[in-house]
């Protein structure tokens, strides 16, 4: 069976770089987003529930950093449809020997690529370009009772932003601090 998708680990267990095989010819390419099948390879087999899409505007933009609270934990799979990002992930596992460790890939909409983020950690990312435009899949509903979220600018996680900050949400930015 063709692999349609090539899973690259990162140093945080259960978090994968993915990128994609293009099928291309004279008219452009294609490519699976999704394949069921094969992202059982990673150990991945929930039912996908809820998919959003968000566009921003302005370059050096930061959104995030989001997380479900259980029972609404939830895992994404991110790609960038429009533009070039610095996505990021924290992990959150209080148990994890990574805890409160970021990874980052450049998602961009010419390479195709995206992030596998398992439940327990954060999520946001920073804009590269103008008109930035994402698509999120999720393993679960969203639950605005079991929304969380932290700071950007924490110095305990200390996330290296590419460019200056241009543009950050008021809730965004008054995430509070981590106290442990």
């Amino acid at each position: 069976m063709k692999q349609h998708f090539k899973f690259l680990k990162s140093k945080i267990e259960g978090l994968y770089s993915i990128e994609r095989s293009l099928i291309e010819d004279e008219r452009g390419s294609f490519s699976r987003f999704f394949c069921e099948e094969e992202y059982k390879n990673i150990g991945f087999s929930q039912p996908i529930r809820q998919m959003n899409n968000s566009f921003t505007k302005k370059k050096g933009s930061v959104r995030g950093m989001h997380f479900q609270n259980s029972p609404f934990q939830e895992t994404k799979i991110v790609r960038c449809i429009k533009g070039k990002i610095f996505d990021v992930a924290v992990d959150i596992r209080k148990n994890s020997p990574t805890f409160l460790k970021w990874h980052s890939e450049i998602l961009t909409a010419d390479k195709g690529n995206s992030l596998f983020i398992p439940e327990g950690f954060a999520h946001g990312f920073q804009t590269l370009t103008n008109n930035c435009e994402l698509l999120y899949m999720h393993s679960n509903f969203y639950s605005q009772e079991a929304e969380g979220a932290l700071n950007a600018f924490d110095p305990k996680i200390n996330i290296s932003w590419p460019l200056e900050v241009t543009e950050i949400s008021d809730r965004d930015r008054n995430n509070p601090l981590i106290d442990k």
